[in-house]
Protein backbone atom coordinates (compact mmCIF):
# COMPACT_ATOMS: atom_id res chain seq x y z
CA UNK A 1 0.00 0.00 0.00
CA UNK A 2 1.30 3.44 -0.96
CA UNK A 3 1.22 5.87 1.98
CA UNK A 4 -0.81 9.06 1.64
CA UNK A 5 1.33 10.86 4.24
CA UNK A 6 3.09 13.27 1.84
CA UNK A 7 0.35 13.51 -0.79
CA UNK A 8 -1.28 16.74 0.43
CA UNK A 9 1.99 18.69 0.57
CA UNK A 10 2.99 17.47 -2.89
CA UNK A 11 6.26 15.77 -1.90
CA UNK A 12 5.14 12.16 -2.31
CA UNK A 13 7.00 10.23 -4.99
CA UNK A 14 5.51 7.92 -7.58
CA UNK A 15 6.40 4.25 -8.01
CA UNK A 16 6.54 2.38 -11.29
CA UNK A 17 7.30 -1.17 -12.40
CA UNK A 18 10.44 -1.60 -14.49
CA UNK A 19 13.38 -3.87 -15.18
CA UNK A 20 15.47 -0.80 -15.87
CA UNK A 21 17.65 0.06 -18.83
CA UNK A 22 19.72 -3.14 -18.52
CA UNK A 23 18.50 -6.57 -17.43
CA UNK A 24 19.06 -10.29 -17.70
CA UNK A 25 15.35 -11.16 -18.05
CA UNK A 26 12.90 -8.45 -19.15
CA UNK A 27 10.03 -9.89 -17.08
CA UNK A 28 11.72 -11.59 -14.14
CA UNK A 29 13.92 -8.56 -13.42
CA UNK A 30 11.03 -6.10 -13.08
CA UNK A 31 10.87 -4.37 -9.72
CA UNK A 32 9.47 -1.36 -7.89
CA UNK A 33 11.13 1.81 -9.22
CA UNK A 34 11.16 5.35 -7.84
CA UNK A 35 10.10 7.72 -10.64
CA UNK A 36 10.22 11.38 -9.52
CA UNK A 37 13.24 13.37 -8.29
CA UNK A 38 13.35 15.06 -4.87
CA UNK A 39 10.47 13.11 -3.32
CA UNK A 40 9.57 10.96 -0.32
CA UNK A 41 8.80 7.31 -1.07
CA UNK A 42 6.63 5.48 1.46
CA UNK A 43 5.09 2.11 0.71
CA UNK A 44 4.46 -1.04 2.74
CA UNK A 45 3.19 -4.60 2.34
CA UNK A 46 1.51 -6.79 4.91
CA UNK A 47 2.95 -10.19 5.88
CA UNK A 48 1.61 -12.98 8.05
CA UNK A 49 2.42 -11.72 11.54
CA UNK A 50 5.14 -13.78 13.24
CA UNK A 51 7.48 -13.73 16.21
CA UNK A 52 11.22 -14.15 15.62
CA UNK A 53 11.79 -15.50 19.14
CA UNK A 54 13.93 -18.62 18.95
CA UNK A 55 14.37 -18.20 15.19
CA UNK A 56 16.80 -16.81 12.67
CA UNK A 57 15.44 -13.72 10.94
CA UNK A 58 16.55 -12.87 7.39
CA UNK A 59 15.73 -9.62 5.58
CA UNK A 60 17.02 -9.78 2.02
CA UNK A 61 16.35 -7.84 -1.18
CA UNK A 62 17.97 -6.59 -4.38
CA UNK A 63 18.45 -2.96 -5.28
CA UNK A 64 19.68 -1.16 -8.39
CA UNK A 65 20.60 2.54 -8.44
CA UNK A 66 20.58 2.85 -12.23
CA UNK A 67 20.25 6.65 -11.96
CA UNK A 68 23.81 6.85 -10.59
CA UNK A 69 22.45 7.97 -7.23
CA UNK A 70 24.02 10.98 -5.53
CA UNK A 71 21.80 11.38 -2.46
CA UNK A 72 19.06 9.08 -1.27
CA UNK A 73 18.08 6.08 0.80
CA UNK A 74 17.79 2.50 -0.36
CA UNK A 75 16.83 0.71 2.86
CA UNK A 76 13.87 -1.38 3.97
CA UNK A 77 12.00 -1.55 7.28
CA UNK A 78 10.27 -4.37 9.13
CA UNK A 79 7.37 -3.09 11.23
CA UNK A 80 5.21 -4.61 13.98
CA UNK A 81 1.45 -4.92 14.01
CA UNK A 82 -0.47 -1.70 14.56
CA UNK A 83 1.07 0.33 11.74
CA UNK A 84 -1.31 2.60 9.84
CA UNK A 85 -0.25 1.72 6.31
CA UNK A 86 -2.21 4.59 4.75
CA UNK A 87 -0.20 7.01 6.92
CA UNK A 88 3.12 5.14 6.95
CA UNK A 89 5.93 7.69 7.46
CA UNK A 90 9.31 8.35 9.05
CA UNK A 91 7.80 8.50 12.53
CA UNK A 92 6.08 5.11 12.24
CA UNK A 93 7.67 2.62 14.67
CA UNK A 94 9.74 -0.18 13.19
CA UNK A 95 11.72 -3.19 14.39
CA UNK A 96 14.60 -3.11 11.91
CA UNK A 97 15.84 -0.64 9.30
CA UNK A 98 18.40 -2.13 6.93
CA UNK A 99 20.08 -1.18 3.67
CA UNK A 100 22.29 1.33 1.87
CA UNK A 101 22.20 5.08 2.41
CA UNK A 102 24.09 7.34 0.01
CA UNK A 103 24.56 11.09 0.16
CA UNK A 104 27.79 12.84 -0.81
CA UNK A 105 30.66 11.25 1.10
CA UNK A 106 28.26 9.06 3.11
CA UNK A 107 28.04 5.62 1.52
CA UNK A 108 27.12 3.15 4.24
CA UNK A 109 24.83 0.29 5.13
CA UNK A 110 22.33 1.22 7.82
CA UNK A 111 21.55 -1.47 10.39
CA UNK A 112 19.19 -0.07 13.00
CA UNK A 113 17.31 -2.06 15.64
CA UNK A 114 14.54 -0.82 17.85
CA UNK A 115 15.13 -1.96 21.42
CA UNK A 116 12.81 -1.02 24.26
CA UNK A 117 11.34 1.84 22.23
CA UNK A 118 14.64 3.37 21.14
CA UNK A 119 16.34 3.08 17.73
CA UNK A 120 19.98 1.98 17.86
CA UNK A 121 22.39 2.43 14.92
CA UNK A 122 25.28 0.02 14.47
CA UNK A 123 28.51 1.50 15.85
CA UNK A 124 30.76 0.31 13.02
CA UNK A 125 30.52 1.52 9.41
CA UNK A 126 29.78 -0.98 6.63
CA UNK A 127 30.50 0.38 3.11
CA UNK A 128 27.76 -0.10 0.52
CA UNK A 129 27.70 -0.35 -3.28
CA UNK A 130 26.81 2.75 -5.31
CA UNK A 131 27.26 1.76 -8.96
CA UNK A 132 24.40 1.38 -11.47
CA UNK A 133 24.00 -2.41 -11.22
CA UNK A 134 21.89 -4.77 -9.11
CA UNK A 135 23.21 -5.78 -5.68
CA UNK A 136 21.71 -8.03 -3.02
CA UNK A 137 21.66 -6.92 0.62
CA UNK A 138 20.96 -9.44 3.37
CA UNK A 139 20.73 -9.11 7.14
CA UNK A 140 20.80 -12.29 9.22
CA UNK A 141 19.79 -12.02 12.88
CA UNK A 142 20.45 -15.13 14.96
CA UNK A 143 18.85 -16.36 18.22
CA UNK A 144 22.23 -16.28 19.98
CA UNK A 145 22.23 -12.46 19.77
CA UNK A 146 24.56 -12.30 16.80
CA UNK A 147 24.17 -11.00 13.26
CA UNK A 148 25.68 -11.00 9.79
CA UNK A 149 25.46 -8.55 6.88
CA UNK A 150 25.96 -9.88 3.36
CA UNK A 151 26.25 -8.04 0.07
CA UNK A 152 25.96 -10.12 -3.09
CA UNK A 153 26.06 -13.27 -0.95
CA UNK A 154 29.44 -12.29 0.51
CA UNK A 155 29.76 -11.64 4.22
CA UNK A 156 30.74 -8.04 4.98
CA UNK A 157 30.24 -7.97 8.76
CA UNK A 158 29.54 -10.48 11.52
CA UNK A 159 29.49 -10.12 15.29
CA UNK A 160 27.44 -9.93 18.45
CA UNK A 161 24.56 -7.53 18.91
CA UNK A 162 25.85 -6.34 22.28
CA UNK A 163 29.33 -5.54 20.94
CA UNK A 164 28.12 -3.62 17.88
CA UNK A 165 25.16 -1.72 19.36
CA UNK A 166 24.66 0.14 22.63
CA UNK A 167 21.57 -1.78 23.67
CA UNK A 168 22.61 -2.44 27.24
CA UNK A 169 24.07 -0.20 29.94
CA UNK A 170 27.84 -0.59 30.44
CA UNK A 171 28.89 -3.35 32.83
CA UNK A 172 31.11 -0.94 34.76
CA UNK A 173 30.92 2.76 35.52
CA UNK A 174 33.31 5.30 37.05
CA UNK A 175 33.05 5.20 40.85
CA UNK A 176 31.03 8.35 41.67
CA UNK A 177 32.38 8.35 45.24
CA UNK A 178 35.99 8.70 44.11
CA UNK A 179 37.67 11.76 42.59
CA UNK A 180 41.25 12.68 41.82
CA UNK A 181 43.14 13.72 44.99
CA UNK A 182 43.75 17.45 45.18
CA UNK A 183 47.49 16.87 45.66
CA UNK A 184 47.79 14.50 42.70
CA UNK A 185 50.61 15.59 40.38
CA UNK A 186 50.10 14.60 36.74
CA UNK A 187 52.49 17.04 35.07
CA UNK A 188 55.33 15.04 33.52
CA UNK A 189 57.63 18.04 33.14
CA UNK A 190 58.23 21.32 34.91
CA UNK A 191 60.20 24.46 34.12
CA UNK A 192 63.85 24.14 35.13
CA UNK A 193 64.21 26.57 38.06
CA UNK A 194 67.96 26.83 37.39
CA UNK A 195 67.60 27.85 33.77
CA UNK A 196 68.18 31.60 33.34
CA UNK A 197 67.73 33.87 30.34
CA UNK A 198 71.16 34.73 28.82
CA UNK A 199 72.23 38.35 29.14
CA UNK A 200 71.47 40.46 26.09
CA UNK A 201 68.89 37.98 24.73
CA UNK A 202 66.22 40.66 24.32
CA UNK A 203 68.70 43.10 22.82
CA UNK A 204 68.96 41.08 19.61
CA UNK A 205 66.53 42.64 17.07
CA UNK A 206 64.26 40.51 14.91
CA UNK A 207 65.28 42.41 11.77
CA UNK A 208 68.37 44.34 10.72
CA UNK A 209 69.38 46.55 7.79
CA UNK A 210 70.68 44.53 4.87
CA UNK A 211 74.46 44.98 5.06
CA UNK A 212 74.87 44.05 1.41
CA UNK A 213 72.34 46.56 0.11
CA UNK A 214 73.70 49.66 -1.66
CA UNK A 215 72.12 52.99 -2.47
CA UNK A 216 70.76 53.15 -6.05
CA UNK A 217 72.81 55.40 -8.34
CA UNK A 218 69.74 57.47 -9.30
CA UNK A 219 68.74 58.11 -5.67
CA UNK A 220 67.82 61.80 -5.20
CA UNK A 221 68.16 62.90 -1.56
CA UNK A 222 66.13 66.04 -2.13
CA UNK A 223 63.25 64.13 -3.73
CA UNK A 224 63.56 60.71 -2.11
CA UNK A 225 64.85 61.64 1.33
CA UNK A 226 67.62 59.95 3.30
CA UNK A 227 68.34 56.48 1.88
CA UNK A 228 68.15 53.50 4.25
CA UNK A 229 69.00 49.91 3.48
CA UNK A 230 65.93 47.60 3.48
CA UNK A 231 65.23 45.39 6.50
CA UNK A 232 65.95 41.66 6.45
CA UNK A 233 65.49 38.89 9.03
CA UNK A 234 68.28 38.87 11.58
CA UNK A 235 70.07 35.51 11.49
CA UNK A 236 71.17 36.08 15.09
CA UNK A 237 67.60 36.51 16.35
CA UNK A 238 66.56 33.55 18.51
CA UNK A 239 62.94 34.40 19.18
CA UNK A 240 61.18 34.56 22.52
CA UNK A 241 63.21 33.00 25.29
CA UNK A 242 61.61 30.12 27.13
CA UNK A 243 63.17 28.21 29.97
CA UNK A 244 63.80 24.55 29.28
CA UNK A 245 61.81 21.83 30.99
CA UNK A 246 62.99 18.93 33.11
CA UNK A 247 61.26 15.77 34.39
CA UNK A 248 58.98 16.52 37.32
CA UNK A 249 60.32 14.70 40.40
CA UNK A 250 56.83 14.85 41.97
CA UNK A 251 55.07 13.26 38.97
CA UNK A 252 52.78 10.38 40.01
CA UNK A 253 51.57 9.29 36.60
CA UNK A 254 48.16 9.62 34.92
CA UNK A 255 45.37 9.29 37.45
CA UNK A 256 42.99 6.47 36.60
CA UNK A 257 39.43 6.80 37.81
CA UNK A 258 38.50 3.47 39.42
CA UNK A 259 35.44 1.65 38.14
CA UNK A 260 32.71 -0.27 39.93
CA UNK A 261 30.01 -2.66 38.70
CA UNK A 262 27.12 -0.74 37.19
CA UNK A 263 24.05 -1.29 39.37
CA UNK A 264 21.83 -0.60 36.32
CA UNK A 265 23.45 -3.25 34.12
CA UNK A 266 21.36 -6.23 33.08
CA UNK A 267 21.67 -9.16 30.71
CA UNK A 268 19.20 -9.82 27.89
CA UNK A 269 19.45 -13.01 25.86
CA UNK A 270 16.56 -11.99 23.61
CA UNK A 271 17.69 -8.69 22.13
CA UNK A 272 17.39 -10.29 18.69
CA UNK A 273 13.71 -11.21 19.14
CA UNK A 274 10.68 -9.23 17.99
CA UNK A 275 7.27 -10.45 19.08
CA UNK A 276 5.49 -9.01 16.07
CA UNK A 277 6.74 -8.71 12.48
CA UNK A 278 3.78 -7.88 10.25
CA UNK A 279 4.89 -5.36 7.59
CA UNK A 280 7.84 -4.70 5.33
CA UNK A 281 8.19 -1.29 3.76
CA UNK A 282 10.23 1.33 1.96
CA UNK A 283 10.39 4.74 3.62
CA UNK A 284 13.05 6.92 2.00
CA UNK A 285 13.89 10.31 0.49
CA UNK A 286 15.70 10.55 -2.85
CA UNK A 287 17.14 13.58 -4.62
CA UNK A 288 17.58 11.65 -7.86
CA UNK A 289 15.03 8.92 -8.57
CA UNK A 290 15.39 5.69 -10.52
CA UNK A 291 16.19 3.07 -7.85
CA UNK A 292 14.67 -0.38 -8.44
CA UNK A 293 13.75 -2.57 -5.44
CA UNK A 294 13.13 -6.27 -6.10
CA UNK A 295 13.34 -9.82 -4.69
CA UNK A 296 12.26 -8.77 -1.18
CA UNK A 297 12.40 -11.74 1.16
CA UNK A 298 11.67 -12.11 4.87
CA UNK A 299 12.30 -15.62 6.13
CA UNK A 300 13.78 -17.78 8.87
CA UNK A 301 15.35 -20.19 6.36
CA UNK A 302 18.98 -19.43 5.49
CA UNK A 303 19.06 -22.01 2.70
CA UNK A 304 16.09 -20.39 0.98
CA UNK A 305 17.74 -16.98 1.28
CA UNK A 306 21.04 -18.21 -0.13
CA UNK A 307 19.31 -20.00 -3.01
CA UNK A 308 17.22 -16.95 -3.87
CA UNK A 309 20.29 -14.71 -3.73
CA UNK A 310 22.24 -17.02 -6.05
CA UNK A 311 19.32 -17.00 -8.53
CA UNK A 312 19.19 -13.20 -8.48
CA UNK A 313 22.95 -12.91 -8.96
CA UNK A 314 22.74 -15.27 -11.94
CA UNK A 315 20.18 -13.03 -13.61
CA UNK A 316 22.36 -10.02 -12.77
CA UNK A 317 25.11 -11.51 -14.96
CA UNK A 318 22.90 -10.82 -18.01
CA UNK A 319 22.29 -7.30 -16.74
CA UNK A 320 26.04 -6.73 -16.37
CA UNK A 321 26.67 -8.02 -19.91
CA UNK A 322 24.03 -5.65 -21.31
CA UNK A 323 25.46 -2.77 -19.30
CA UNK A 324 29.02 -3.46 -20.49
CA UNK A 325 27.84 -3.67 -24.11
CA UNK A 326 26.07 -0.32 -23.81
CA UNK A 327 29.13 1.25 -22.16
CA UNK A 328 31.36 -0.05 -24.96
CA UNK A 329 28.99 1.46 -27.57
CA UNK A 330 28.92 4.75 -25.66
CA UNK A 331 32.72 4.93 -25.55
CA UNK A 332 32.93 4.13 -29.26
CA UNK A 333 30.39 6.88 -30.03
CA UNK A 334 32.36 9.35 -27.92
CA UNK A 335 35.57 8.46 -29.76
CA UNK A 336 33.78 8.86 -33.09
CA UNK A 337 32.42 12.27 -32.10
CA UNK A 338 35.85 13.26 -30.86
CA UNK A 339 37.47 12.29 -34.18
CA UNK A 340 34.76 14.11 -36.17
CA UNK A 341 35.25 17.23 -34.09
CA UNK A 342 38.99 17.08 -34.74
CA UNK A 343 38.37 16.77 -38.49
CA UNK A 344 35.96 19.72 -38.37
CA UNK A 345 38.50 21.82 -36.48
CA UNK A 346 41.19 20.94 -39.03
CA UNK A 347 38.83 21.87 -41.88
CA UNK A 348 38.05 25.22 -40.24
CA UNK A 349 41.78 25.88 -39.92
CA UNK A 350 42.25 25.08 -43.63
CA UNK A 351 39.35 27.40 -44.57
CA UNK A 352 40.84 30.16 -42.45
CA UNK A 353 44.20 29.71 -44.22
CA UNK A 354 42.58 29.92 -47.65
CA UNK A 355 40.66 33.03 -46.58
CA UNK A 356 43.88 34.60 -45.33
CA UNK A 357 45.50 33.78 -48.67
CA UNK A 358 42.62 35.39 -50.57
CA UNK A 359 42.91 38.54 -48.49
CA UNK A 360 46.65 38.63 -49.08
CA UNK A 361 46.19 38.26 -52.86
CA UNK A 362 43.53 41.00 -52.85
CA UNK A 363 45.79 43.32 -50.87
CA UNK A 364 48.64 42.65 -53.30
CA UNK A 365 46.41 43.50 -56.27
CA UNK A 366 45.37 46.78 -54.69
CA UNK A 367 49.04 47.55 -53.94
CA UNK A 368 49.99 46.89 -57.57
CA UNK A 369 47.23 49.23 -58.81
CA UNK A 370 48.51 51.98 -56.54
Amino acid sequence: MVSQHKQKEGTAGEFGISAGKYFGDAEADKGLQTKVDARFYQISAEMKDFSSKGKTLVLQYSIKHEQNIDCGGGYLKIMPAGIDQANFNGDSPYNIMFGPDICGMTKRVHVIFNYKGKNHLIKTEIPCKWDELTHIYALHVFPNNSFAVLIDNKEEKRGSLTDNWDFLPPKEILDPKVSKPSDWVDEKEIVDPNDKKPEGWEDIPKQIRDPEATQPEDWDHELDGEWEAPLIDNPAFKGEWKPKKIPNPAYKGEWVHPKIPNPEFFEDSEIYAFESNKYVGIEIWQVKSGTIFDNILVTDDLDTAQTWAAKTLKSAEGEKAAFDKAEEARRAENEKNKDEKTDDDDKEDDDDSEEDLDITDEAKAVHDEL
